[in-house]
Protein backbone atom coordinates (compact mmCIF):
# COMPACT_ATOMS: atom_id res chain seq x y z
CA UNK A 1 0.00 0.00 0.00
CA UNK A 2 1.43 3.32 -1.03
CA UNK A 3 1.26 6.12 1.46
CA UNK A 4 1.51 9.57 -0.10
CA UNK A 5 3.41 12.00 2.10
CA UNK A 6 2.69 15.68 2.51
CA UNK A 7 4.70 18.46 4.10
CA UNK A 8 1.69 20.72 4.45
CA UNK A 9 1.39 20.22 8.21
CA UNK A 10 5.07 20.37 9.15
CA UNK A 11 5.81 23.25 11.49
CA UNK A 12 9.13 25.07 11.52
CA UNK A 13 10.98 25.48 14.80
CA UNK A 14 13.52 28.24 14.13
CA UNK A 15 15.37 27.67 17.38
CA UNK A 16 16.23 23.97 17.44
CA UNK A 17 19.48 22.11 18.08
CA UNK A 18 21.42 19.37 16.32
CA UNK A 19 19.17 16.40 15.97
CA UNK A 20 16.48 18.35 17.84
CA UNK A 21 13.76 18.90 15.30
CA UNK A 22 10.77 18.52 17.52
CA UNK A 23 10.89 17.94 21.27
CA UNK A 24 9.02 15.04 22.84
CA UNK A 25 6.20 17.52 23.26
CA UNK A 26 6.34 19.37 19.92
CA UNK A 27 6.46 16.30 17.70
CA UNK A 28 3.37 14.54 19.11
CA UNK A 29 0.98 15.78 16.43
CA UNK A 30 2.83 14.69 13.30
CA UNK A 31 4.04 11.43 14.86
CA UNK A 32 0.47 10.62 15.90
CA UNK A 33 -0.60 11.11 12.29
CA UNK A 34 2.20 8.79 11.18
CA UNK A 35 1.13 6.16 13.71
CA UNK A 36 -2.45 6.45 12.52
CA UNK A 37 -1.33 5.78 8.98
CA UNK A 38 0.69 2.79 10.15
CA UNK A 39 -2.36 1.44 11.98
CA UNK A 40 -4.42 1.86 8.84
CA UNK A 41 -1.89 -0.16 6.90
CA UNK A 42 -1.92 -2.93 9.44
CA UNK A 43 -5.70 -3.03 9.27
CA UNK A 44 -5.49 -3.26 5.47
CA UNK A 45 -7.40 -0.05 4.99
CA UNK A 46 -7.44 1.49 1.55
CA UNK A 47 -5.63 4.80 1.10
CA UNK A 48 -5.86 7.47 -1.51
CA UNK A 49 -3.33 6.89 -4.27
CA UNK A 50 -1.76 9.13 -6.85
CA UNK A 51 -2.39 7.53 -10.24
CA UNK A 52 0.80 8.98 -11.69
CA UNK A 53 2.99 7.64 -8.88
CA UNK A 54 5.40 4.80 -9.82
CA UNK A 55 3.86 2.55 -7.14
CA UNK A 56 0.21 3.51 -7.69
CA UNK A 57 -2.17 0.57 -7.41
CA UNK A 58 -0.47 -1.23 -4.53
CA UNK A 59 -2.85 -2.13 -1.70
CA UNK A 60 -2.02 -4.63 1.03
CA UNK A 61 -5.49 -6.07 1.05
CA UNK A 62 -4.43 -8.50 -1.70
CA UNK A 63 -5.97 -6.62 -4.61
CA UNK A 64 -5.37 -3.46 -6.60
CA UNK A 65 -8.18 -1.14 -7.59
CA UNK A 66 -8.47 1.14 -10.57
CA UNK A 67 -8.45 4.91 -10.22
CA UNK A 68 -12.22 5.00 -9.56
CA UNK A 69 -11.94 2.40 -6.79
CA UNK A 70 -14.06 0.06 -8.91
CA UNK A 71 -13.31 -3.43 -10.26
CA UNK A 72 -10.09 -5.22 -9.29
CA UNK A 73 -7.23 -5.25 -11.77
CA UNK A 74 -3.97 -7.25 -11.84
CA UNK A 75 -1.38 -5.92 -9.44
CA UNK A 76 1.49 -4.12 -11.20
CA UNK A 77 5.08 -5.25 -10.99
CA UNK A 78 7.37 -3.38 -8.64
CA UNK A 79 10.01 -1.49 -10.62
CA UNK A 80 13.45 -3.01 -10.16
CA UNK A 81 15.41 -1.18 -7.51
CA UNK A 82 18.60 0.63 -8.41
CA UNK A 83 21.07 2.95 -6.64
CA UNK A 84 18.81 5.58 -5.08
CA UNK A 85 19.55 9.27 -4.80
CA UNK A 86 17.21 11.42 -2.73
CA UNK A 87 16.32 15.07 -2.55
CA UNK A 88 17.93 16.54 0.60
CA UNK A 89 15.72 18.16 3.23
CA UNK A 90 17.20 21.44 4.51
CA UNK A 91 16.67 22.57 8.08
CA UNK A 92 17.10 26.11 9.40
CA UNK A 93 17.94 26.66 13.09
CA UNK A 94 19.50 29.54 14.96
CA UNK A 95 22.91 27.85 15.18
CA UNK A 96 23.25 27.23 11.42
CA UNK A 97 25.17 29.12 8.73
CA UNK A 98 25.96 28.73 5.02
CA UNK A 99 28.77 26.17 4.99
CA UNK A 100 26.46 23.45 3.69
CA UNK A 101 26.87 25.43 0.47
CA UNK A 102 30.47 26.62 0.70
CA UNK A 103 31.86 23.33 2.01
CA UNK A 104 29.47 20.70 0.64
CA UNK A 105 28.07 22.25 -2.52
CA UNK A 106 24.43 22.45 -1.44
CA UNK A 107 22.34 25.07 -3.20
CA UNK A 108 20.89 27.23 -0.44
CA UNK A 109 18.22 29.93 -0.67
CA UNK A 110 18.94 33.31 0.96
CA UNK A 111 19.53 33.23 4.70
CA UNK A 112 22.38 32.58 7.13
CA UNK A 113 20.87 29.89 9.38
CA UNK A 114 20.96 26.69 7.31
CA UNK A 115 21.90 24.11 9.93
CA UNK A 116 21.25 20.61 8.55
CA UNK A 117 20.80 18.71 5.32
CA UNK A 118 18.86 15.50 5.90
CA UNK A 119 20.12 13.16 3.21
CA UNK A 120 18.34 9.88 4.06
CA UNK A 121 15.34 9.85 6.40
CA UNK A 122 12.14 7.89 7.03
CA UNK A 123 10.55 9.38 10.14
CA UNK A 124 6.88 10.31 10.12
CA UNK A 125 6.29 13.25 7.81
CA UNK A 126 10.03 13.72 7.29
CA UNK A 127 10.64 11.64 4.18
CA UNK A 128 13.41 11.25 1.64
CA UNK A 129 12.01 11.26 -1.89
CA UNK A 130 13.70 9.47 -4.78
CA UNK A 131 15.25 11.97 -7.15
CA UNK A 132 15.63 10.09 -10.45
CA UNK A 133 14.74 6.95 -12.38
CA UNK A 134 11.46 5.00 -12.58
CA UNK A 135 10.85 5.47 -8.84
CA UNK A 136 11.30 9.26 -8.88
CA UNK A 137 8.90 10.84 -6.38
CA UNK A 138 8.64 7.72 -4.20
CA UNK A 139 9.20 8.13 -0.47
CA UNK A 140 11.70 6.00 1.39
CA UNK A 141 8.91 4.76 3.64
CA UNK A 142 6.94 3.51 0.63
CA UNK A 143 10.00 1.56 -0.53
CA UNK A 144 10.45 0.00 2.91
CA UNK A 145 6.80 -1.06 2.93
CA UNK A 146 6.44 -2.19 -0.69
CA UNK A 147 9.92 -3.39 -1.61
CA UNK A 148 11.39 -4.24 1.77
CA UNK A 149 13.07 -7.45 0.71
CA UNK A 150 14.77 -5.85 -2.29
CA UNK A 151 15.79 -2.78 -0.32
CA UNK A 152 16.77 -4.25 3.05
CA UNK A 153 17.76 -7.81 2.17
CA UNK A 154 18.46 -9.84 5.29
CA UNK A 155 16.96 -7.12 7.52
CA UNK A 156 13.48 -7.19 5.98
CA UNK A 157 10.84 -6.67 7.34
CA UNK A 158 11.21 -3.41 9.26
CA UNK A 159 8.47 -0.87 10.08
CA UNK A 160 10.64 2.01 8.84
CA UNK A 161 14.14 2.67 7.55
CA UNK A 162 16.00 2.59 10.86
CA UNK A 163 18.78 5.11 10.13
CA UNK A 164 18.94 8.84 9.45
CA UNK A 165 21.95 10.46 7.78
CA UNK A 166 22.60 14.19 7.71
CA UNK A 167 25.22 16.91 7.36
CA UNK A 168 25.38 19.66 10.01
CA UNK A 169 26.86 23.16 9.97
CA UNK A 170 27.43 24.34 13.54
CA UNK A 171 28.01 28.05 13.00
CA UNK A 172 27.18 28.56 16.68
CA UNK A 173 27.16 26.22 19.68
CA UNK A 174 24.36 23.68 19.79
CA UNK A 175 22.56 23.19 23.08
CA UNK A 176 23.77 20.60 25.58
CA UNK A 177 21.44 17.66 25.17
CA UNK A 178 20.87 13.94 25.59
CA UNK A 179 18.84 11.25 23.80
CA UNK A 180 17.05 8.25 25.34
CA UNK A 181 17.73 4.62 24.46
CA UNK A 182 15.18 2.41 22.68
CA UNK A 183 13.45 1.28 25.85
CA UNK A 184 13.15 4.81 27.24
CA UNK A 185 12.02 6.30 23.91
CA UNK A 186 9.32 3.65 23.57
CA UNK A 187 7.66 5.12 26.66
CA UNK A 188 7.32 8.56 25.08
CA UNK A 189 4.00 9.77 23.67
CA UNK A 190 4.04 8.96 20.85
CA UNK A 191 6.69 6.20 21.02
CA UNK A 192 9.95 6.66 19.15
CA UNK A 193 13.27 4.93 18.61
CA UNK A 194 16.21 5.77 20.83
CA UNK A 195 19.05 7.74 19.37
CA UNK A 196 22.57 6.42 19.20
CA UNK A 197 24.70 8.44 16.78
CA UNK A 198 28.19 9.04 15.42
CA UNK A 199 29.91 12.09 13.94
CA UNK A 200 32.71 12.41 11.40
CA UNK A 201 34.33 15.86 11.37
CA UNK A 202 34.50 17.42 7.89
CA UNK A 203 35.65 20.92 8.84
CA UNK A 204 36.94 22.40 12.08
CA UNK A 205 37.92 26.01 12.63
CA UNK A 206 40.81 26.65 15.04
CA UNK A 207 39.65 26.26 18.62
CA UNK A 208 36.41 24.46 17.76
CA UNK A 209 35.18 22.24 20.57
CA UNK A 210 33.03 19.16 20.93
CA UNK A 211 31.45 18.41 24.30
CA UNK A 212 31.00 14.66 24.69
CA UNK A 213 30.20 12.99 27.98
CA UNK A 214 30.39 14.14 31.58
CA UNK A 215 33.61 14.57 33.49
CA UNK A 216 34.31 11.89 36.06
CA UNK A 217 32.60 12.47 39.38
CA UNK A 218 29.53 14.32 38.14
CA UNK A 219 26.44 12.41 39.19
CA UNK A 220 22.76 13.35 38.88
CA UNK A 221 22.76 15.77 41.80
CA UNK A 222 26.01 17.47 40.77
CA UNK A 223 24.83 17.99 37.20
CA UNK A 224 21.45 19.36 38.34
CA UNK A 225 23.24 21.78 40.67
CA UNK A 226 25.49 23.18 37.93
CA UNK A 227 22.60 23.50 35.48
CA UNK A 228 20.68 25.48 38.08
CA UNK A 229 23.69 27.78 38.49
CA UNK A 230 24.05 28.27 34.74
CA UNK A 231 27.49 26.62 34.76
CA UNK A 232 26.74 23.35 32.99
CA UNK A 233 29.95 23.63 30.96
CA UNK A 234 31.94 22.81 34.12
CA UNK A 235 30.51 19.27 33.97
CA UNK A 236 31.29 18.58 30.33
CA UNK A 237 34.22 16.71 28.85
CA UNK A 238 35.60 18.86 26.00
CA UNK A 239 37.96 18.07 23.15
CA UNK A 240 39.24 19.90 20.09
CA UNK A 241 38.69 17.69 17.03
CA UNK A 242 40.50 17.66 13.71
CA UNK A 243 39.17 16.91 10.24
CA UNK A 244 38.62 13.17 9.91
CA UNK A 245 38.04 12.54 13.61
CA UNK A 246 35.08 10.34 14.56
CA UNK A 247 33.08 10.33 17.79
CA UNK A 248 30.58 7.69 18.84
CA UNK A 249 27.72 9.01 21.00
CA UNK A 250 25.60 6.20 22.50
CA UNK A 251 22.11 7.01 23.73
CA UNK A 252 22.27 8.46 27.23
CA UNK A 253 25.46 10.46 26.55
CA UNK A 254 25.41 14.21 27.25
CA UNK A 255 26.83 16.08 24.25
CA UNK A 256 26.96 19.24 22.16
CA UNK A 257 28.68 20.37 18.97
CA UNK A 258 30.61 23.60 19.36
CA UNK A 259 30.77 26.50 16.94
CA UNK A 260 32.95 26.23 13.85
CA UNK A 261 32.31 22.58 12.96
CA UNK A 262 30.83 20.84 9.93
CA UNK A 263 30.09 17.16 10.51
CA UNK A 264 28.48 14.13 8.92
CA UNK A 265 26.12 12.35 11.30
CA UNK A 266 24.63 8.87 11.23
CA UNK A 267 21.94 8.17 13.81
CA UNK A 268 18.93 6.05 14.53
CA UNK A 269 15.78 7.41 12.89
CA UNK A 270 14.66 9.20 16.02
CA UNK A 271 13.39 12.67 16.89
CA UNK A 272 13.52 12.58 20.69
CA UNK A 273 15.94 14.96 22.40
CA UNK A 274 16.02 16.46 25.88
CA UNK A 275 17.72 19.86 26.16
CA UNK A 276 19.78 20.36 29.31
CA UNK A 277 21.44 23.74 28.80
CA UNK A 278 21.34 26.36 26.03
CA UNK A 279 24.24 28.66 26.91
CA UNK A 280 21.82 31.15 28.50
CA UNK A 281 20.54 32.19 25.07
CA UNK A 282 17.18 33.78 24.37
CA UNK A 283 15.03 33.78 21.25
CA UNK A 284 14.00 36.77 19.13
CA UNK A 285 11.38 37.68 21.74
CA UNK A 286 13.87 37.63 24.59
CA UNK A 287 12.64 34.33 26.02
CA UNK A 288 14.93 31.42 26.93
CA UNK A 289 14.30 28.20 25.09
CA UNK A 290 12.54 25.39 26.92
CA UNK A 291 14.73 22.94 28.82
CA UNK A 292 13.83 19.35 29.71
CA UNK A 293 16.05 18.78 32.72
CA UNK A 294 13.91 16.24 34.57
CA UNK A 295 13.48 14.07 31.48
CA UNK A 296 17.19 14.40 30.70
CA UNK A 297 18.28 13.36 34.18
CA UNK A 298 16.12 10.25 33.87
CA UNK A 299 17.82 9.05 30.68
CA UNK A 300 21.47 10.08 31.17
CA UNK A 301 23.89 7.20 31.64
CA UNK A 302 25.98 8.59 34.49
CA UNK A 303 28.31 5.59 34.33
CA UNK A 304 29.47 6.38 30.81
CA UNK A 305 31.89 9.21 31.54
CA UNK A 306 34.01 11.14 29.00
CA UNK A 307 33.89 10.18 25.31
CA UNK A 308 37.17 9.64 23.45
CA UNK A 309 37.85 9.82 19.74
CA UNK A 310 37.25 6.58 17.85
CA UNK A 311 40.36 4.73 16.76
CA UNK A 312 39.97 3.46 13.17
CA UNK A 313 40.35 -0.31 12.82
CA UNK A 314 41.82 -1.81 9.62
CA UNK A 315 39.65 -4.25 7.66
CA UNK A 316 40.50 -6.95 5.13
CA UNK A 317 40.25 -4.33 2.35
CA UNK A 318 43.25 -2.02 2.07
CA UNK A 319 41.21 1.09 1.45
CA UNK A 320 38.61 0.50 4.20
CA UNK A 321 38.82 1.25 7.92
CA UNK A 322 36.08 0.70 10.48
CA UNK A 323 35.15 3.76 12.52
CA UNK A 324 32.15 2.44 14.50
CA UNK A 325 30.60 -0.98 15.02
CA UNK A 326 27.60 -1.14 17.34
CA UNK A 327 24.22 -2.86 17.50
CA UNK A 328 22.54 0.00 15.58
CA UNK A 329 24.88 0.52 12.62
CA UNK A 330 28.35 -0.06 11.22
CA UNK A 331 30.32 2.91 9.90
CA UNK A 332 33.25 2.35 7.54
CA UNK A 333 35.45 4.92 5.83
CA UNK A 334 36.83 4.22 2.35
CA UNK A 335 39.95 6.30 1.71
CA UNK A 336 41.52 6.17 -1.75
CA UNK A 337 44.00 8.98 -1.13
CA UNK A 338 46.72 6.82 0.36
CA UNK A 339 49.66 6.17 -1.98
CA UNK A 340 49.57 2.38 -1.62
CA UNK A 341 46.02 2.34 -2.95
CA UNK A 342 46.27 4.68 -5.93
CA UNK A 343 48.23 2.31 -8.16
CA UNK A 344 45.81 -0.58 -7.66
CA UNK A 345 42.64 1.28 -8.66
CA UNK A 346 43.08 0.76 -12.40
CA UNK A 347 43.87 -2.94 -11.94
CA UNK A 348 41.00 -3.84 -9.60
CA UNK A 349 38.09 -1.37 -9.50
CA UNK A 350 36.46 -1.55 -6.05
CA UNK A 351 32.95 -2.84 -5.47
CA UNK A 352 30.39 -1.98 -2.79
CA UNK A 353 27.54 -4.18 -1.56
CA UNK A 354 26.78 -7.78 -2.43
CA UNK A 355 26.22 -8.90 1.17
CA UNK A 356 22.37 -9.02 1.18
CA UNK A 357 21.94 -5.69 2.95
CA UNK A 358 21.59 -2.09 1.86
CA UNK A 359 24.46 0.36 2.01
CA UNK A 360 24.24 4.10 2.61
CA UNK A 361 27.08 5.82 0.78
CA UNK A 362 28.17 9.42 1.48
CA UNK A 363 30.98 11.07 -0.48
CA UNK A 364 33.21 13.32 1.65
CA UNK A 365 35.87 14.19 -0.94
CA UNK A 366 36.57 13.50 -4.61
CA UNK A 367 33.95 11.71 -6.70
CA UNK A 368 32.26 8.31 -6.90
CA UNK A 369 30.45 6.85 -9.91
CA UNK A 370 28.20 3.81 -9.38
CA UNK A 371 27.53 1.50 -12.31
CA UNK A 372 23.71 1.40 -12.29
CA UNK A 373 23.03 5.00 -11.14
CA UNK A 374 20.19 6.28 -13.40
CA UNK A 375 21.68 9.79 -13.34
CA UNK A 376 24.86 8.38 -14.92
CA UNK A 377 26.87 11.09 -13.19
CA UNK A 378 29.40 10.91 -10.37
CA UNK A 379 28.43 11.64 -6.81
CA UNK A 380 30.47 14.57 -5.53
CA UNK A 381 31.46 15.68 -2.05
CA UNK A 382 28.32 16.24 0.04
CA UNK A 383 26.15 13.82 -1.99
CA UNK A 384 24.71 10.49 -0.88
CA UNK A 385 23.25 7.32 -2.36
CA UNK A 386 21.35 4.37 -0.91
CA UNK A 387 22.38 1.08 -2.51
CA UNK A 388 19.54 -1.49 -2.16
CA UNK A 389 20.44 -5.04 -1.17
CA UNK A 390 19.01 -6.38 -4.44
CA UNK A 391 21.58 -4.44 -6.47
CA UNK A 392 24.29 -6.84 -5.39
CA UNK A 393 27.91 -5.75 -5.56
CA UNK A 394 28.18 -2.54 -7.57
CA UNK A 395 31.41 -1.64 -9.30
CA UNK A 396 32.41 1.96 -8.69
CA UNK A 397 34.78 4.45 -10.24
CA UNK A 398 36.79 6.65 -7.89
CA UNK A 399 39.71 9.05 -8.06
CA UNK A 400 42.85 9.35 -5.97
CA UNK A 401 41.03 12.09 -4.03
CA UNK A 402 37.94 10.05 -3.08
CA UNK A 403 36.93 9.57 0.56
CA UNK A 404 33.52 8.13 1.38
CA UNK A 405 31.48 6.71 4.24
CA UNK A 406 29.80 3.31 3.91
CA UNK A 407 27.06 2.74 6.49
CA UNK A 408 25.01 -0.43 6.94
CA UNK A 409 23.06 -2.42 9.50
CA UNK A 410 24.86 -5.11 11.53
Amino acid sequence: MLVCKSNAHRSELPFCDASFHRTAFDRADSRARAFSRAAARRAHHDVIELAAHPLAGYIVGGRALDDNNAKPRPEPTMPTLYPLRFEPLLRRYLWGGRRLESRLGKTLPPGDDYAESWEVVDHGDDQSVVRAGPLAGTTLHALVQEAGSALLGRHDPLPQFPLLFKFLDAHRNLSVQVHPNDQQAALQIPPDLGKTEAWVVLHAEPGSTIFAGLKRGFDRNALAREVDRGTTELCLHALQPRVGDCLFIPAGTVHALGAGLVVAEIQQASDTTFRIFDWNRVDADGRPRQLHLDQALDVINFEHGPVSLQQPVPTDRTCVERLVECDKFILDRWDFTRSEIVGSLAKTPPGIGGDDRCHLIAVLAGTLKIADDPLDAPLEAGETCLLPAACGEQSVQVTDQTVLLDIFLP
